[in-house]
């Protein structure tokens, strides 16, 4: 993380929407939350169709990239909700579409339609000392991510046991109740008495008087027709037939992203070129171009100043990019992310993973020839819809937008 002394003065640093999620070895409180190891499915006994986690290039069983708690009571109060990130190992899948994978498990609880949000504690950050009007997603949603206790208990958040920013959940997140939903799109309403006329509808809020988020703006004209039954699942191999899993490293920290203001200076060793050099090579031209390419240095820029981030987290929010120019960089800057393919309805940014986590993955692979990729973008439902045919409180699990930016050549590390 970026380190900063206690009595720096205000205006140095910046913190922003985003929370990072950093690795440990150690599970502490948390045993979801994770990268690499296999995965923990919702339903223990009931696993997801093994097609979800097969590469579309080889055709083979996949590994776990990313698992992630990501239920999220203010949104969604009554959905136990988990993400997963699967990579084929084959070298010769790299740099094909295909060859990693994003899945969205979900559960919706019978009685929770009736429900409150759990009451959420003080957020456990520290260095959280910005005013609340600066979070968009809705009151109190930060500390919902990190700061309250698990779903069934106090609250619930996609990382976040007490105090513990990466905790688990409880089977049912929704025994407990509290204040209302405030995403929710049809609170609860008392029945009228007999001497009661019922209230008029509110008229539908204009599109004038809302924030423009991330969500509203990539995917405005998406005609993604729902999707027919799911095909009939299939069983998932002899763990002896699946890929070597990586090695299990738990997000159990995690912070908001904090940012140095202060202007960046020219490093020494840069100088100022010739006026009289000699006319550059088409190699020569290449190169500078992609030295300089603005996006990828502010990608650099950003890494550089949490180095151990592993994760990018916001609901939301709007990615860091890691190249404008490939074809996810082209596809988000044109605002056409797929649609949901489930319900028609638009996807969402929500978490990408960055070079850090290949680091930790392969640190003790003696290997050269490791993954390639600069960052794996998750898009989601933005309703997070339910798997269409699947029963009240039965998990179901849905193939998400896996948008991956892979290392150009001239980035190589």
């Amino acid at each position: 993380m970026a380190d900063y002394a206690s009595d720096s003065s205000e205006g140095e640093f910046t913190e922003t929407n985003v929370l990072l999620g950093y690795t440990s070895k150690e599970a502490e409180e948390d045993t979801i939350s994770k990268l690499g190891g296999t995965p923990d499915w919702l339903d223990a006994d009931k696993a997801p169709s093994a097609a979800l986690a097969r590469c579309k290039v080889c055709k083979d069983m996949m590994a776990l990239l990313l698992q992630l708690n990501g239920e999220l009571p203010e949104k969604f109060p009554s959905h136990e909700r988990r993400l997963y990130v699967f990579a084929c190992r084959r070298a010769t899948c790299r740099r094909k579409a295909g060859s990693i994978r994003a899945l969205r498990g979900v559960r919706v609880w019978k009685d929770a339609a009736g429900t409150t949000i759990p009451q959420v504690e003080e957020k456990v950050l520290e260095k959280k000392t910005e005013p609340e009007e600066k979070k968009k997603d809705g009151p109190g949603l930060g500390e919902s991510l990190f700061g309250a206790k698990p779903l069934g208990a106090a609250g619930g958040n996609p990382f976040s046991s007490g105090a513990n920013p990466f905790g688990s959940s409880a089977s049912n997140p929704f025994s407990s109740s509290s204040s209302s939903n405030p995403f929710s799109s049809q609170p609860a309403k008392p029945a009228a008495t007999p001497a009661e006329k019922p209230a008029a509808a509110p008229a539908p809020a204009s599109d004038n008087n809302l924030s423009k988020t991330f969500a509203e703006t990539l995917a405005i004209n998406n005609n993604t027709p729902p999707s027919g039954p799911p095909p009939p699942a299939e069983p998932w191999p002899e763990k002896a037939s699946q890929p070597t899993p990586y090695p299990t490293l738990f997000l159990s920290d995690a912070d908001y992203e904090t940012l140095d203001e202060t202007p960046m200076k020219t490093p020494a060793n840069v100088s100022m070129a010739d006026a009289d050099a000699p006319e550059p090579s088409a190699l020569d031209r290449e190169a500078f171009e992609s030295a300089m390419d603005a996006t990828f240095q502010k990608f650099a820029d950003r890494m550089a100043q949490n180095p151990e981030q592993c994760i990018r987290y916001e609901f939301g929010g709007a990615p860091l990019l890691y190249s404008k120019t490939d074809a996810i960089g082209d596809l988000l800057t044109k605002r056409t992310m797929p649609g949901c393919p489930n319900c028609g309805g638009r996807r969402t940014f929500e978490v990408q993973l960055t070079p850090n986590a290949i680091t930790e993955l392969e640190e003790d692979d003696l290997s050269l020839d490791g993954m390639e990729w600069g960052t794996i973008i998750v898009g989601v439902c933005e309703r997070d819809c339910s798997l269409r045919h699947t029963a009240v409180e039965e998990a179901g699990y849905l193939e998400e937008w896996a948008g991956v930016q892979w290392e150009e050549l001239s980035k190589n590390k």
